[in-house]
């Protein structure tokens, strides 16, 4: 899955609606500003520790799945294996 934008977007969308929130209660421009940049900047971090998290528990998964798919070909070959030297000992 495609988290590259995810900050970006969260952040964005955060600055959107703070602009709104200003223009209608009618801050100063330099309140809005100072609002503006601080949303932004938290919002920015609040979406790189998502992602940050989100990629984490993916690479998990994928450990867990490589591991369990090499359990599952071992003891594929391992039934193979038994049963050739079965069919050898008759």
């Amino acid at each position: 899955m495609n988290r590259k934008n995810l900050p970006l977007l969260l952040m964005l969308t955060a600055g959107a609606v703070t602009c709104v929130i200003t223009f209608i209660e009618q801050y100063t421009m330099a309140e809005k500003l100072v609002a503006l940049f601080i949303v932004l900047l938290i919002f920015y971090l609040l979406g790189s520790i998502m992602k940050w998290t989100l990629d984490f528990f993916d690479k998990q998964n994928e450990e867990r799945l490589r591991e369990e798919g090499e359990v599952i070909e071992k003891e594929a070959e391992d039934t193979e294996n038994a049963e050739q030297d079965g069919k050898q000992e008759e």
